[in-house]
């Protein structure tokens, strides 16, 4: 299974998910989704956004897991 790796990241930047939060401008309920990989589907836009805010590729912001 494919899982974003976000809160990771966010932890080795020393960046907080309301810093995340506030910085993409989306509903909170859908960040939270993302965030805690509760979607089906991650939109381009959002994906770009991350890899510009992270300053990462949008390789690292996702992992392969067996669950």
């Amino acid at each position: 299974m494919v899982k974003l790796d976000v809160l990771r990241l966010l932890s080795e930047r020393g960046h907080t998910k309301y810093w995340l939060y506030k910085q993409l401008g989306m509903s909170y309920q859908n960040f939270s989704r993302m965030v805690n990989n509760e979607t089906k589907s991650i939109r381009y836009d959002n994906i770009e956004a991350l890899c510009q805010l992270l300053e990462c590729t949008p390789n690292e912001l996702f992992v392969m897991t067996e669950d």
